[in-house]
Formats: structure tokens, sequence, C-alpha cells
């Protein structure tokens, strides 16, 4: 049986980061006087933007979330950060929890970074036990007689979270290993990619492997979206795919506003349900929004209106 990563039940996280960027040291001041030098200046700090979130919808967000984690007796982390302006909010940010098939998302973004031209029609072909033995594999089971390309595959894998397409599509982009290496070169140092489908899913007490944080998987989400690390027409690609993500309807999806948009890549096995997404306002701004929860019990299963919740908290936060 397979057991979610357990998890101290945590106390209320209120911190909420606001993006800046800091001016470096002063230059060395010489030793002896001289009239003719005179010390560099520091560069100025660029400045924090202005909050807009009260700091009493803030405390609202933390006190709706303790309580979920009472009512459901599980662990919830949140991150959610406007990528226009920096402003943040997060909730056990920085906690660790199993991603589950959330990284399908982030291995197709490495996928589409280095798989260009014909490679990516390159027909791939697997046997039924190979479907059977990954798990959840709903597209590969259909294709064992005629395979699919590994565009086909990183497709699959993002929009039906079918496991044998993630297997195969690490094949091409160096395995656990190379996937983790290419989201350390994105500055994901957090993340520990070990295992493909479905050892991921087995989170070990004590250990980190196959896991991350809310922080983490926000932060990266905001890269591959941003337009140049994939390209224009990849991005967009991307955003395809996850726009039609079967799995998500009841996720992000039903906790986000009335008309905002959402493109997502969704997780679960056992008590761990996860949901990363870009949800853009009407008004055309964007938010990147990682939910990681897991039941604190062992062997009780996910719910997915915990992390509807939970983000529709956080979400309605950025509604003003």
């Amino acid at each position: 049986m397979r057991r979610a990563l357990p998890l101290v039940v945590a106390g209320i996280v209120a911190a909420l980061a606001l993006t800046g960027c800091s001016g470096g040291s002063p230059g060395t001041t010489p030793t002896a006087p001289s009239p003719t030098r005179t010390p560099p200046s520091s560069p100025t700090p660029t400045p924090s933007p202005t909050p807009t979130i009260a700091a009493a919808d803030r405390a609202a967000v933390a006190r709706t979330l303790a309580d979920l984690e009472r009512e459901y007796d599980a662990t919830v982390g949140v991150v959610a950060t406007d990528t226009t302006t920096g402003e943040t909010v997060a909730y056990n940010g920085d906690r660790r929890f199993g991603y589950a098939s959330t990284l399908k998302a982030f291995a197709a973004a490495q996928f589409l970074r280095a798989v260009h031209g014909a490679d990516r029609d390159e027909r791939v072909r697997w046997s039924a036990a190979d479907a059977a033995a990954a798990g959840h594999s709903p597209v590969t089971s259909e294709h064992v007689a005629d395979g699919l390309t590994v565009a086909q595959l990183a497709e699959a894998a993002v929009r039906q979270s079918d496991n044998l397409a993630l297997n195969l599509v690490l094949d091409r982009i160096g395995g656990p290993a190379g996937l983790d290496r290419a989201l350390a070169e994105l500055g994901d140092r957090t993340t520990e990619v070990v295992h493909d489908e479905p050892a991921l899913n087995t989170i070990e007490p004590g250990s980190t492997e196959d896991t991350t944080t809310p922080a983490a998987f926000a932060a990266t989400l905001a890269t591959v979206l941003d337009g140049q690390t994939l390209g224009r027409s990849d991005t967009a690609l991307l955003e395809h795919w996850m726009s039609g993500n079967a799995t998500g309807d009841t996720l992000v999806r039903a906790g986000a506003p009335d008309g905002w948009t959402v493109v997502d890549k969704s997780g679960g096995a056992d008590g761990i349900r996860n949901d990363v997404a870009r949800v853009t306002r009407p008004d055309g701004g964007p938010i990147v929004i990682a939910v990681l929860t897991t039941r604190n019990a062992p062997d009780t299963a996910y719910d997915d209106a915990l992390v509807a919740r939970s983000a529709a908290a956080v979400l309605d936060a950025f509604d003003g």
C-alpha cells in the first residue's frame, strides 16, 4: 500500500512574500585617503510593489486554510503569485509534499524545450504489459498496436495524465535524473525527481524523493509559461495542452472566480491531491498557483473539494 508523505501538523503560516530586488553591496573603501578616488556608490534598491491585499484579508486566508486542514484532517500548502506585480500569498509555502502527476506538466515543458523538429515526430511503441505496469494509462493502452509520436505522448501525459506516456517522455529527456537537472537549470533546486510512474507516488517516511514545495512549483510554472523559456509557439502549445486537462475540473477551476480562465495540471495518489495552474483574470492579469495537499491519516483517500476550497480562499484575496 502506498502512503502519502507523513507530515507534522503545521501551525498557521500567514507569511506572504513580496518579490523585489535589493541593491548590491557597497564598494570597498580605500585603506588610505585619496583626494582623487571615492568609493563607488551602492545601486539604489528597487522598491517592492505596493501590496494590494489588505492585512486583514491575508489573515482571513490563513484562518480559512487552517480551518480546512482541521475539517479534512489534512495539511495544505498554497502559493499564489501575481506574475505582473510579484505579489504573493503563501501558506505552508516551503513545506514538502509529494507532487504526484503534477510533474507531468514540467516533463512536457522540458520535452518542448529540449526536443525539436522531426525528433518530436518519432513514433514510439510499447506492449500492453508496459501500459498495465505503469498504472493509469488511458491513452497508451488504446494505442499498443500503432504507437504514438513523442509529441502525442507529451500531450497525453498532460491532458489525460497518462502514466506510461510520462515514462516514455522521460526516456527522451534523460529520465527522472534528466528532468531533475533541467528543473535545477531553471532555478528549481527544491524539487527532487527520482522515480517514474507509478513509483513516484510512493513517498517514504522522512524522504524528500519525489517531493516539492508549493513555492518551488509555483515559481517553476511561472518560468515555463513566461513565453521566453520555451519560446512563444511552444508556450502556447503547453498552454493548449493544460487547458484541456481532463482531470482538473473539480480542482483549481472549481475554486476560481467566475469569468477567470484556468490552465492546469492535477495530480493525486492515496491521500495526496494537488493542482498547479495559471489563472487569468478577465482584465488579463495572470496568477500562478500551486495547491498541494495530503491527508494526515494513513490510507485516507484524497478529496478534490479540499483543493478547490483552498484555491478559492487564496484567489478570492486577489479578486479586488
